[in-house]
């Protein structure tokens, strides 16, 4: 196993990844996750999200773990495939962008319960039974004390397939990630719960 050092310039974070933003005119440092050892097996994952609202969540999380993973895809379907044909999107989810993966991390925020391309992503990964972690996001809104998601992350989560964190516990301790993604893996594939009808349109 390698160590990698991280001191991460804010100026290109959301300000949940370690703290405010800081002021334009200066750049500061978070603290910096010193000794972060990797596991020796480097899983390669899948990221869905929204891209217009949560681009930049998606561009701080795949910066920071890189070399931690051996990929995680940056695939939003709603900017590579315009079409409404469920089966023809299925077949390019699986064969483009899940193509071996082993697992999906869904990054929730405000409006990705609303987006059907986030919840066929989830169906198709799934099918192919692979883990999926979610990522509740600063933006996630609140109902409580729980939280919006994907209505299939939340079958999953409730059936004790899907693993589930907060942005702000990766941002405080980055192993969480790997210990949700191992956690989702061991998971028994009884427990996979996909029978809900698809998003037939964004909410």
């Amino acid at each position: 196993m390698r160590s990698v050092e991280y001191a991460i310039d804010l100026l290109s974070y959301p300000k949940s990844f370690g703290g405010n933003w800081p002021p334009r005119t200066k750049a500061q440092k978070v603290r910096p996750v010193s000794s972060f050892s990797y596991p020796p097996v480097r899983r390669r994952v899948f990221v869905s999200y929204h891209h217009h609202n949560d681009q930049p969540y998606y561009d701080s999380f795949s910066k920071f773990f890189h070399d931690g993973y051996e990929t995680i895809t940056d695939n939003s379907l709603e900017r590579a495939v315009d079409s409404s044909n469920f089966e023809y999107i299925m077949r390019r989810i699986r064969e483009t962008h899940l193509h071996g993966s082993s697992c999906t991390i869904v990054l929730c925020g405000a409006e990705t319960p609303n987006r059907r391309y986030v919840d066929w992503e989830i169906h198709a990964s799934l099918d192919q039974q692979m883990g999926i972690v979610g990522i509740g996001l600063p933006t996630i809104k609140w109902e409580g004390t729980g939280t919006w998601k994907p209505a299939r992350l939340q079958d999953n989560i409730d059936a004790g397939y899907a693993s589930w964190t907060l942005w702000q516990n990766l941002a405080d301790n980055p192993q969480v990630l790997h210990q949700k993604i191992e956690e989702t893996l061991a998971k028994s594939k009884w427990n996979i719960a996909n029978t809900r009808p698809r998003m037939q349109r964004n909410a």
